[in-house]
């Protein structure tokens, strides 16, 4: 165990303004605390928060964070409090220890939701200050070193957790090395025979190969040293856990794997990294598709440098990385390596604020507290974990703007997720998407090096499944938040027009300030809630009339029942009595059209859906209340409506503007002659008369005719009609129906 006066003198040598004395307080007040406390190995307790210490020694970290590491459990633990944290150590140490006591207390392998939620609280304790991030890792680290000691089942915990959000969260940070213990030690423990197989054929390869390496090693630095550059090289086996999930990946053994080994050659300047990279695509012959510039685009974690492969002597695939010693620094310690929380001119004031322009949006600290800013966002906990994933998991590729502007996104990502990642308000407004000025759908996997062009529009209602193009956490945490607004506002508008036909029908002018004033009699905060709680018809209709109705008209109101002439006094006309249709203006049909819902398509803003047959302008029909999802649109023969009781029918009326004509859907069933061209026939009727084939299913078919059912979008009752009339002109057609259901 190192002694105190050793832990002192790792800190001084490379901090020697450390507070000596904040060391040896932290040092003196742990070791008591914890007493005769025990770990599972049988090792004093005082040991851990030591080694942790240690670890954070390697990378430099400054007096508080070493002195936060030794105190790390102490509140948790042992008797100790914050206060008195507080009052021995100042309050920005008794923050750090507070905030690392509190992950301490979370299960993060639990019921998804638990776990969820738990992760959420995690994510919110380590963006508060990096260093409790960083004190967490070296914690879990020690802890995975001497996860032998622990039982089965903890084991499998630890490792899991370890797999899923640690590991992740290092590399996020740039920390490399860390991220790649964490990862052989939970990979050791989750996967034990995968885990002893790998290691022992790798040994077997090694000893086969003995030399190999080496070889390699000094071809590379004879070409440098040749070349008058000075430069170290190194060779390495890479780790199990990184080799093991490439096997995965690429469905192979460990013997097709061909790039188990990896070199790298670190020079004082840039400049000597592209010599030495064309140096190397000179002497040996090329790989393609795995050269990658990490200098000019640098990864989201800071990391620089160029990788690519060759195959060098005896014909050996060679993986390579060409960097300047500050570059393998960073690479190394990642965020760690960045003076940022040791020095107060550069670094936190007040424990968390970092001066403009070192961090910003664009370090790996800063990028984590804006992408745990959007993923809080999420609905539910669920939502909140699946995003975060998303966020942790990717390798990336490199876009840019038409400005120049580079976008690092995840592998996989789509224009749409290009899009939110340039600002949410051009994710909420796209419409298409150029690549190198190529229109493309908005699905199309992005490549390195693509140019993109997002095209915007106002006011656009984005298709629900565009959800699914998307990949990153931010994206689709976005889409969703839009998508629950956009419901909202349409529940509100539907709730907004059926109080407001209701009071028409009796006669009582509508307003929002008296919905406003109604709101609290109706146990709601805003006009809105209250308004969306009708459209979604989760409150009676009649109950919310009433409390809105001045105190002369409520005794009129209370044997007041909606029938399916919702809203209508009982000797008015319904839509039974629809008295004529304007030719092809289907503006509205004449009826009182104050008291009934306005239909005027399926883009607009209220929560309307036509059921399968269809509707179109021009039909007499009917929408039934769905709770929760607004109105069902039925054609008035639809078989269908014989499902829902009449008390839930209300008065609809179509509203379609001429000038801004709009495609409504159809069905129709069609019997023709099976034979070759049949099909093209049918299709060229109905794109020359205008209308959109949107699907078709063979319904039956014979040695002699079949029979198609055709979904259609047309503009009208008359557009439907000369289409079927085209349809029963043509020879091949025998039979044309309407279906409704």
């Amino acid at each position: 165990m190192m002694r105190q006066y050793e832990l002192v003198e790792r800190v001084l040598k490379y901090d020697p303004k450390a507070d000596e004395a904040l060391l040896n307080r932290a040092y003196v007040y742990a070791m008591k605390a914890h007493g005769h406390q025990k770990r599972a190995s049988g090792a004093p307790y005082f040991s851990h928060p030591l080694e942790v210490a240690a670890i954070l020694t390697d990378l430099k970290l400054d007096d508080a964070t070493i002195a936060t590491a030794l105190l790390h459990d102490v509140i948790e633990d042992t008797d100790a409090t914050r206060t008195e944290i507080d009052q021995m150590f100042g309050p920005e140490i008794g923050s750090l220890v507070d905030g690392l006591t509190k992950i301490k207390r979370l299960d993060l392998v639990s019921k998804k939701a638990e776990q969820a939620e738990n992760f959420r609280k995690l994510l919110i304790a380590i963006s508060s200050d990096i260093r409790v991030l960083l004190v967490k890792l070296a914690d879990r680290l020690h802890n995975m070193r001497t996860l032998e000691h622990m039982k089965p089942e903890s084991r499998r915990r630890n490792s899991e957790e370890t797999l899923d959000i640690y590991a992740p969260l290092a590399g996020m940070m740039g920390m490399q090395a860390l991220r790649e213990e964490l990862e052989d030690h939970a990979f050791r423990w989750l996967h034990p025979e995968a885990y002893d197989a790998l290691t022992e054929k790798l040994a077997e390869m090694r000893e086969r190969n003995r030399g190999l390496v080496e070889e390699i090693r000094q071809a590379i630095a004879r070409k440098c040293l040749d070349a008058g550059i000075k430069a170290e090289t190194f060779g390495r086996e890479k780790k199990p856990y990184a080799i093991w999930s490439k096997m995965k990946h690429k469905q192979i053994s460990l013997e097709q794997l061909s790039d188990i080994y990896g070199f790298r050659v670190i020079v004082s300047s840039i400049e000597d990294c592209y010599r030495v990279l064309g140096i190397v695509h000179t002497t040996w012959s090329t790989v393609p598709g795995r050269f990658k510039d990490y200098i000019s685009a640098p990864k989201r974690n800071n990391y620089q440098s160029i990788h690519t492969t060759v195959y060098g002597p005896r014909h050996q695939r060679v993986e390579l990385q060409i960097r300047t010693s500050d570059m393998q620094h960073i690479a190394e310690f990642g965020i760690a390596a960045h003076a940022l929380y040791k020095d107060q001119q550069h670094g936190l004031v007040n424990g968390h604020e970092f001066e403009a322009g070192i961090n910003g949006d664009d370090s790996p600290y800063g990028r984590l507290r804006v992408m745990i800013s959007s993923l809080l966002e999420a609905a539910n906990p669920e939502e909140f974990l699946e995003h975060t994933k998303l966020e942790l998991f990717h390798d990336q590729v490199f876009c840019f703007t038409p400005k120049g502007r580079l976008i690092a996104l995840p592998r996989g990502a789509t224009p749409l997720d290009f899009a939110y990642a340039v600002h949410t308000d051009i994710g909420n407004e796209a419409i298409a998407a150029y690549i190198n000025g190529r229109h493309v759908p908005i699905d199309t996997h992005l490549r390195n090096g693509d140019e993109v062009v997002i095209e915007t529009s106002k006011g656009h209602i984005r298709p629900a499944a565009w959800e699914a193009f998307a990949v990153t956490g931010r994206a689709r945490a976005a889409i969703r938040r839009a998508a629950r607004e956009a419901e909202r506002r349409r529940f509100v508008e539907l709730g907004r027009q059926l109080v407001n036909s209701t009071l028409a029908g009796l006669e009582v002018d509508y307003s929002e300030e008296k919905v406003k004033a109604a709101a609290p009699k109706m146990s709601f905060k805003t006009a809105d809630d209250l308004l969306a709680a009708v459209g979604r018809n989760d409150i009676p209709l009649q109950d919310v009339v009433a409390a809105i109705l001045p105190q002369g008209h409520a005794q009129g109101a209370e044997g007041y029942k909606p029938t399916r002439r919702f809203g209508r006094a009982r000797d008015q006309e319904g839509w039974f009595n629809i008295e004529k249709v304007n030719s092809l203006k289907f503006r509205t049909a004449e009826i009182d059209s104050t008291t009934a819902v306005s239909i005027g398509g399926p883009s607009q803003e209220l929560p309307v859906a036509f059921e399968p047959g269809g509707a179109v302008p021009g039909d007499r029909i009917v929408g039934v209340m769905a709770p929760g999802e607004g109105i069902r649109v039925f054609q008035i023969h639809s078989p269908r409506l014989k499902e829902y009781e009449e008390e839930h029918w209300i008065d609809v009326t179509w509203d379609v503007d001429p000038e801004r004509p709009q495609r409504f859907p159809a069905r129709i069933s069609v019997t023709a002659v099976n034979a070759p061209g049949s099909l093209a026939e049918i299709a060229k009727v109905i794109g020359e008369t205008g209308g959109n084939i949107d699907n078709i299913k063979m319904a039956r078919r014979a040695a002699d005719f079949t029979v198609m059912h055709i979904e259609l979008e047309v503009f009208d009752l008359v557009h439907l009609n000369h289409i079927v009339a085209g349809l029963r002109a043509k020879s091949a057609v025998a039979k044309v129906e309407r279906l409704f259901e």
